[in-house]
């Protein structure tokens, strides 16, 4: 039969750690030896345990199953408590950078198989429900995510639902024979960039003369409003009142 390390090199740990099906026993295989014979066998078979050690971790980011990182978790266990100090370092230093690469290699995963399932009509579809700040955080999450939020159309949308009828130029509100042509204008195709126009909007001198108020005739009364949709589209001011219009209040300082 040989010496141990024959035996050892017969089992053939090494060639079983590089196959995802027989990776865990491989592992449990080598806790097995460290605990029962690793400390009786010679240097030279210490040495080669010590190497299949690290090469288990090297190798777990290329498994695919919970089974091999719980294997690999206990092989990490039974080699802080048997392996010399030194050893021991690098072990758990291998083991690190092996949990770290399974977790890169899980996230990309993951984000891939979101982008299989979200083709860009279905993004756009789905991007044209959802309100501005939740379009704009959109941009942040991934390449495909920013590309589809920072389509033209889903900003006009956005545009003309939180500032109506404003000129995207100037910011002066114009009356609807006007807004009018400037809608044919988007229908025709003239290009104008809508996002960029929505924060300008935003930002302007005329956003920053409304505060965070409105005025009701019928209630008589100041309310907040907590929607960025009331400054210019004058909707009704439910709860507070079902049948009239809320209009915003101006900063005295701008008057």
């Amino acid at each position: 039969m040989g010496g141990p390390l024959t035996r050892y090199r017969m089992l053939g740990l090494r060639e079983s750690l590089s196959e995802s099906d027989q990776y865990s026993i491989a592992c449990k295989q080598l806790c097995f030896i460290l605990r029962i014979a690793y400390s009786k066998v010679e240097k030279i078979l210490r040495s080669l345990i010590f190497q299949d050690i690290l090469t288990a971790f090297r190798l777990l980011p290329q498994m695919q199953t919970q089974a091999a990182v719980s294997a690999a978790k206990l092989l990490l266990q039974n080699a802080e408590a048997a392996l010399p100090i030194q050893m021991k370092v690098l072990a758990v230093m291998e083991f690190k950078h092996a949990m770290v690469a399974c977790k890169r290699r899980c996230e990309a995963r993951q984000e891939e198989e979101c982008l299989v399932q979200l083709p860009p009509d279905v993004l756009l579809h789905i991007f044209s429900l959802v309100d501005w700040r939740s379009l704009a955080s959109a941009a942040v999450v991934c390449r495909s995510w920013n590309t589809a939020s920072s389509d033209n159309s889903l900003w006009h949308l956005q545009y003309v639902a939180c500032f109506g009828n404003l000129d995207p130029r100037s910011g002066e509100r114009v009356e609807k024979e006007e807004f009018k042509r400037l809608e044919e204008d988007v229908a025709a195709g003239v290009c104008t960039d809508w996002k960029d126009a929505f924060k300008r909007a935003y930002t302007g001198l005329l956003f920053k003369r409304f505060t965070f108020r409105g005025y009701c005739s019928c209630c008589d009364a100041i309310v907040w409003l907590s929607n960025m949709t009331f400054y210019y589209s004058f909707e009704p001011c439910a709860p507070y009142c079902q049948e009239h219009e809320i209009k915003p209040l101006i900063n005295s300082a701008d008057c």
